[in-house]
């Protein structure tokens, strides 16, 4: 025998009848309140934290190479610039890894996630310029002696 209400029950049948009608998914009526989207993680900029240390290592870098230029103190100014030059490329690509770590891009280039290609006349207008800073910086350095 078995345990439930029998077909032939008029008050079985009226009982699931008076049941709400349900969807494959759930209740057909909408009765939860509308849904909020919140994004959970903080927002990817650099902090205080990282920028320091970059912008200090840049500015010691910049006056140790700048100062032997201008100045033209002795035999020692060669290997001063130099190095200020060395600590300040250091701090460039710091502060270049850093704000690529938190999705920021150079101008003209994708970013990252988006899968497109760079654009081969922005990367060589960037390879250009650099190497251009970079020539005359030792030109400028090599000038001393």
């Amino acid at each position: 025998m078995e345990a439930g209400p029998r077909d032939g029950d008029p008050a079985a049948r009226q009982t699931q009848e008076d049941a709400p009608r349900l969807s494959p998914d759930g209740p057909d009526e909408e009765t939860t309140t509308p849904e909020v989207e919140v994004e959970l993680r903080p927002q990817r900029r650099l902090r205080i934290w990282q920028l320091a240390p970059i912008v200090i290592l840049a500015a010691v870098g910049s006056l140790m190479f700048a100062f032997p230029l201008a100045f033209g103190t002795g035999d020692g100014g060669a290997v001063v610039a130099m190095l200020g030059l060395l600590i300040s490329c250091c701090a460039a690509g710091w502060g270049m890894m850093a704000a690529r770590k938190v999705g920021h891009t150079w101008p003209g280039l994708p970013s990252r996630a988006s899968g497109e290609r760079p654009d081969w006349r922005v990367i060589a207008l960037y390879v250009t310029v650099g190497a251009a800073v970079v020539a005359l910086a030792v030109w400028r350095v090599a000038r001393l002696r």
